[in-house]
């Protein structure tokens, strides 16, 4: 267990970091009748939103789809951020080029080159906790109905 639990502020900018630095999450959705789905997938985080590229068909595509809510976790179980969003669905061309490009780039895949029907999705973050151990459960949540807290 860490010595001393970080400030808000220390959680904020290590969480801020993160988004700009991993490259994956764990994307958790439900169907309209509550059915649960977790996947992995690839993310690019541009200040304001999360962008991933699923499928249109597959689970993860028609659950954020029709509920229009995600919940994400980025990083290990010691060191979690978990982000709960509004998702807003694009069609593929619907992206500026230049924003997907900088995905592929960043992710290492493009899904604009495949035959598969893909969809872009943009989670926008309305909450934010980030903790690592116990001591830190107190304070985890970073941002509250779209606005950060510190």
């Amino acid at each position: 267990m860490s010595a001393q639990p970080r400030s808000r502020a220390e959680r904020r900018r290590d969480t801020e970091h993160r988004l700009g630095h991993d490259v994956d999450l764990w994307v958790a959705s439900a169907s309209p009748e509550g059915a649960p789905h977790l996947v992995p997938l690839s993310f690019d985080w541009d200040g304001e939103a999360l962008l991933l590229a699923t499928p249109a068909d597959s689970p993860t595509g028609r659950n954020l789809a029709a509920t229009r809510t995600a919940r994400l976790g980025l990083g290990p179980t010691r060191d979690v951020v978990m982000i709960e969003g509004v998702v807003e669905v694009l069609d593929m061309a619907a992206l500026p080029q230049e924003r997907g490009d900088r995905f592929a780039q960043r992710t290492g895949f493009d899904p604009r080159t495949l035959t598969t029907a893909y969809r872009w999705f943009r989670v926008t973050p309305r909450r934010v906790q980030a903790w690592r151990e116990e001591n830190e459960l107190n304070g985890r949540e970073l941002m509250r109905d779209g606005h950060w807290l510190t």
